[in-house]
């Protein structure tokens, strides 16, 4: 009598070509540049069909957008986290919190990995209008949330001015740290992301 054949768990080869697709988008643009790839390339990279990119994005853009969402969603298990509401802890010290998050930010960025890629996405993001938004709105904006929501924490538990801005508060926070990335005007390293904590902190404590 033979075993009964086995129904293929297509949700999880389905997951598994996903992540080889993210993974090799993002090693392909690190290797030739965003220019030089291609779904095909990516594709071949990949070890699945080009028609199969196609069918899940429109794009190398969205395809390079899905695998930085990705990256969090590994990170936030690799931390243990349910999702990426627990991102930024709070220990109780606001500003060591804060220098956490932002040293671990540097990191990320100077990762020869990903550095490419999230240029790519970045400059990609600027002239293409449609990119733009869905970068910001699902990429950017929950980033920014989660300083919004561990500075109103401070803020209610009084280590933080009443009348202080939040949203402020983090453009002061992390737009310095990106535009000083993007633009290559400075090195990028934990000691200026600890004083920019600490420049913040002065304007924002009672």
């Amino acid at each position: 009598m033979t075993a009964p054949r086995k129904t293929p768990d297509r949700s999880r080869r389905s997951a598994r070509s996903r992540r080889a697709i993210f993974d090799a988008a993002l090693a392909l643009i690190g290797e030739v540049g965003y220019a030089a790839t291609t779904i095909e390339g990516i594709a071949a990279k990949a070890g699945v069909g080009k028609q199969t990119i196609y069918r899940w994005w429109p794009s190398k853009a969205a395809v390079l957008l899905d695998a930085f969402l990705d990256l969090g969603d590994q990170a936030a298990m690799a931390a243990g986290a349910d999702d990426r509401a627990s991102a930024i802890p709070d220990s109780g010290d606001l500003e060591a919190d804060l220098k956490l998050v932002l040293r671990a930010t540097v990191d990320e960025l100077g990762d020869p990995k990903y550095d490419l890629p999230f240029r790519a996405l970045a400059a990609e993001g600027a002239v293409n209008e449609d990119l733009g938004v869905e970068v910001v709105e699902r990429l950017l904006r929950p980033q920014r949330q989660l300083y919004v929501e561990r500075l109103r924490a401070a803020r209610e538990a009084g280590q933080l001015r009443e009348d202080s801005d939040l949203e402020i508060a983090v453009d002061l926070l992390v737009s310095p740290l990106a535009q000083r990335w993007l633009q290559r005007t400075g090195p990028v390293t934990h000691e200026y992301a600890e004083a920019l904590v600490e420049h913040v902190l002065r304007g924002l404590t009672r």
